[in-house]
């Protein structure tokens, strides 16, 4: 949304005693991230994981005045950074009205804007383009057309009386349309050899041609785009003149640090449930596990949004359960965390050779997070009283999809005047008989993956005990 209205000014003459000065889409780009970079604002807001690494490289480039392609695999935030460079332009910027290139009143392209500043001079009528109007993005796919892209001749137009040599009757595409601002192309390899060449002239001359007429358009864009890399994608490839066209490749990555994998799941997921911190931990340690794992495809990659989906996922495990169960509150606990396993086993690609062990690779990849998880947040704690209360003692505790936070408190063996309750608690900051039922739930998970203490799972519910 617009943060300042749109300026009152309507003509050119206007324009020119207000002292606007004209810059060129790069001076722009260039100018306004030298402006954030002095001030110490960040102009990548949302961008987690790539400040040392893609970011610099991403202003260098821009600085540099280049186009850009960026080479990562899937869910990696290509597209989000791509988006993110609308913030760089100016707010508004003026443009001849109705010109269908949204040119600049002092530098109209194409034969109407151009009759038409001379026709009207300082009269000229200006609209106002807020910079969300200047970014365009289109998708990549094998039956993408030179019209979608650069334009063709506008049968209409023909058929109005105009001849075939006219300019006028060609209908602009994407590109041209983008003028004076920023075109985003994602999957630029699923584009067929041949639309690719038709991009050629328009990256390198900035003009271009339609069935045989060469229009010297000095097209003012930024061409971005995003592509998986070369030895993953077999649906096809970037060809060689069009990469050397690009100014700067640059590699995206997942995050590297932990924190941002949760600052990801935290900024992008919708969740209708309270999802704690440390069930977020572990589907982020889960994401990173499946990662590293030899049984799964990383050419292929997985993707933020697998996290996010678990997010999500659990968070609606929790609201089935508050619903139906009559609670006060939904609070995901860990035996949310195997709805997850069974929605999202689609989403990853395994190698071949692990056919039919899939559920088994993803289950264990699950524990071996929920066992970190559990060392990293409850290290220190002496569980030995609840261990000795399940196993010496032969008491259990009942968990599962049907159980609510309050039976699952009641049910918990009695540790005399130990505070250990209070303590798991305390430690994971839960408050409410929904994240406390949490919290104790993971102690009782990490006993069992700890091999202290027994799990019996079946027709929905799990129990703990000897």
């Amino acid at each position: 949304m617009p943060s300042a209205p749109a300026p009152s000014i309507a003509t050119v003459g206007a324009l020119r005693a207000s002292g606007h000065v004209q810059r060129s889409l790069r001076a722009e780009l260039r100018e306004n991230l030298l402006a954030a970079l002095a001030e110490g604002r960040d102009p990548w807001p949302g961008l987690h994981g790539f400040e040392s690494t893609v970011i610099p490289q991403v202003e260098r480039a821009l600085l540099a005045g280049h186009d850009i392609v960026l080479l990562g695999e899937r869910g990696q935030g290509k597209t989000r950074l791509l988006r993110s460079l609308v913030g760089l332009l100016d707010e508004w910027t003026p443009v001849i009205s109705g010109s269908e290139l949204g040119e600049h009143p002092y530098e109209p392209v194409t034969h109407a804007s151009q009759r038409a500043v001379a026709e009207y001079g300082d009269d000229l009528r200006i609209s106002w383009k807020h910079r969300d109007e200047r970014y365009s993005e289109k998708l990549a796919t094998p039956d993408t057309s030179v019209a979608d892209l650069i334009g063709d001749v506008d049968p209409m137009k023909v058929a109005e009386g105009r001849s075939l040599g006219d300019p006028e009757t060609i209908h602009f595409g994407l590109i041209p349309r983008s003028h004076r601002g920023i075109v985003a192309i994602n999957e630029l390899p699923d584009l067929a050899e041949r639309i690719q060449v038709a991009m050629l002239n328009v990256m390198e001359e900035r003009d271009i041609q339609i069935r045989g007429y060469v229009l010297r358009l000095p097209l003012d864009v930024l061409v971005v785009a995003s592509a998986n890399p070369e030895d993953y994608t077999n649906r096809g490839r970037i060809i060689t003149p069009l990469k050397d066209r690009f100014g700067a490749e640059i590699r995206t990555h997942y995050p590297l640090r932990i924190e941002d994998e949760i600052a990801v799941i935290r900024q992008e997921a919708h969740l209708v449930a309270d999802v704690p911190d440390h069930l977020v931990e572990i589907l982020a340690r889960f994401t990173r596990n499946l990662r590293g794992s030899q049984s799964v495809d990383q050419r292929s990659g997985v993707s933020a949004r697998f996290a996010i989906a678990g997010a999500e996922t659990i968070a609606a495990a929790a609201l089935h359960r508050a619903t139906a169960q009559g609670e006060d509150e939904a609070v995901a606990r860990v035996v949310d965390l195997q709805t997850a396993v069974d929605v999202l086993g689609g989403k990853i690609e395994f190698e071949t050779g692990e056919e039919g062990r899939e559920e088994e690779i993803l289950t264990h990849l699950l524990r071996t997070a929920t066992a970190e998880v559990v060392r990293d947040r409850l290290a220190g704690i002496d569980l030995g009283l609840l261990v000795e209360a399940l196993d010496i003692e032969g008491r259990s505790v009942v968990t599962g999809e049907q159980v609510t936070a309050r039976d699952f408190l009641a049910g918990l063996p009695p540790l005399g005047e130990s505070e250990l309750y209070d303590d798991v608690c305390a430690r994971l900051d839960a408050t409410t008989d929904g994240t406390r039922a949490g919290a104790i739930e993971l102690a009782l998970e990490g006993l069992y993956l700890a091999r202290k203490v027994g799990k019996d799972s079946e027709d929905g519910e799990t129990t703990y005990g000897g």
